[in-house]
């Protein structure tokens, strides 16, 4: 496949999938209680594959290789883009693909921390761009106005920003709340995420590869194999979608306090000073971390 053809047929995807997303997205806004059961037929579509591909290949990331060693660029001159997606497809489908542990990188933070970073190979990342073209429309339905981090079209200066308007109101907020879940990416409960995950998801295809992406395991630095018993790796794609899947039973919390917002419009203004066990409970199992925050 030529250049031209490969931009026709990228384009004639991204339709296909723009179109299927809203889709998915519509049945479940409006039904909240609709359980999704036939997806892994589309994480493995052509269409969401070739999307997927393209969105891995044109982020920066695309350079930086896994534990394979193998970078966007040569898995072009290798096999041929469509000749690497044709063999991941089949993999997919008859079940042998296995995602492989993540590559472990320590970023400097500021005050002498370190942040890791887990890079996955350049395949495992396109099945997981093809699995969040497939569920994220579909949580989206799900989640609250009040929440911002690592959903699409919105960014942090958006909370902000509503703190702000908040604010000036006649009817002004007078308190403004800041916390931090430690290490959340690191901590999450994997039999809680999947239980949330399961709400929405009954196609046990799909259900494997989460949980598969979920237990691959992380080689570190040191070259050491260490198992993933908890969290989700900072750095992979579906991390952001599977801590907001997570974080929100917190949002769900706030909204539903006395005195909360109704709407949900901005993710703890209304903490409640007195948090029981018993209140806490399921964000306690989701995210364990924040128990004593």
């Amino acid at each position: 496949m030529n250049t031209d053809e490969l931009e026709s047929a990228l384009r004639r995807a991204e339709d296909r999938v723009l179109g299927i997303q809203a889709t998915l997205h519509r049945w479940a806004r409006d039904d909240p209680r609709r359980v999704f059961d036939d997806l892994f037929n589309l994480v493995t579509d052509r269409a969401f594959l070739l999307v997927a591909w393209d969105r891995v290949r044109s982020n920066k990331g695309a350079k930086t290789a896994g534990v394979d060693g193998a970078t966007a660029l040569s898995i072009v001159v290798r096999v041929g883009v469509e000749g690497f997606l044709d063999g991941l497809r089949a993999s997919l489908k008859d079940r042998s693909f296995r995602p492989v542990p993540v590559r472990e990188r320590m970023i400097p933070k500021p005050g002498g921390k370190l942040r890791r970073l887990g890079i996955a190979t350049i395949t495992d990342r396109v099945v997981q761009a093809s699995m969040k073209l497939v569920l994220e429309p579909i949580f989206e339905a799900d989640f609250l106005p009040c929440s911002y981090g690592f959903r699409p079209g919105r960014r942090a200066h958006d909370a902000v920003a509503e703190i702000r308007y908040l604010a000036t109101r006649p009817r002004s907020y007078e308190w403004v709340v800041e916390g931090d879940i430690k290490a959340c990416f690191d901590e999450i409960d994997h039999t809680a995420l999947m239980g949330r995950v399961r709400g929405r998801i009954a196609d046990k295809r799909v259900l494997d590869l989460v949980k598969a992406f979920l237990k691959s395991g992380i080689l570190g630095e040191d070259r050491q194999l260490r198992e993933t018993n908890a969290g989700t790796p900072q750095g992979s794609i579906l991390s952001p979608l599977l801590s907001n899947i997570a974080l929100s039973v917190l949002d769900e919390y706030v909204a539903q306090r006395p005195g909360g917002p109704a709407t949900g419009r901005c993710r703890g203004t209304a903490w409640s000073a007195e948090l029981s066990t018993a209140d806490l409970a399921e964000v306690r199992t989701v995210c364990p971390s924040s128990a004593g925050d």
